[in-house]
């Protein structure tokens, strides 16, 4: 989950990065892009947490089962 964090991080950065620039035909599709990278860097982290959530889940339930098993 850290991993996905700092990347998410860095992809917003360099995004914030790309805006600063003073080239005025290339700043509304930076800006728009850079809102495009943000939005798929926070979805993917919210997949990362949500699979990560759900293998915490199943961990309790796979010992079980090969507790199971080996009896």
């Amino acid at each position: 989950m850290k991993k996905s964090l700092l990347l998410a991080s860095l992809i917003a950065a360099m995004a914030l990065a790309a805006c600063g620039k003073k080239e005025e035909q290339a700043a509304a599709p930076a800006s728009e892009a850079a809102s495009e990278v943000a939005s798929a860097a926070v979805e993917a982290a919210s997949a990362v947490v949500e699979a990560a959530s759900a293998a915490s889940d199943a961990a309790p339930a796979a010992s079980e089962a090969a507790s199971a098993a080996s009896n």
